[in-house]
């Protein structure tokens, strides 16, 4: 079964949110980089979980969790940004971000509406 188009960008999201925390790691920020990692990486986990639910309630469950977890990324990419805390521009990956989240918004509200 080909991959949609969600579970593409999310994974590919992932894979750079990896290449930044290197690049965070370099600068020595190692507090939000962590949490940024975990926040941006679960994204796509959820969504693979998702994508093989039992049921449709359990497919809404998993992808309202990576909406959660997408708006947190959103969170760490704006502090960082706004803190100066490292010397990079998180303007694409905060652009990222927000697809992510209206994508998943958008699967949320459609599912909420199929199930009733």
């Amino acid at each position: 079964m080909a991959e949609s188009i969600i579970q593409q960008k999310s994974f590919q999201f992932a894979l750079e949110i990896i290449h930044l925390y290197i690049k965070l790691q370099e600068q020595r920020e190692y507090v939000l980089s962590k949490q940024l990692l975990r926040s941006g990486t679960s994204i796509g986990a959820n969504v693979e979980e998702a994508s093989g639910g039992q049921s449709r309630k359990d497919f809404l469950a998993k992808m309202y969790i990576a909406y959660k977890e997408a708006r947190e990324t959103k969170y760490w990419l704006r502090l960082l940004q706004q803190s100066k805390l490292v010397n990079i521009d998180l303007t694409n990956e905060l652009i990222y971000a927000d697809e992510i989240i209206r994508i998943l918004s958008s699967i949320v509200k459609t599912t909420e509406k199929s199930i009733g």
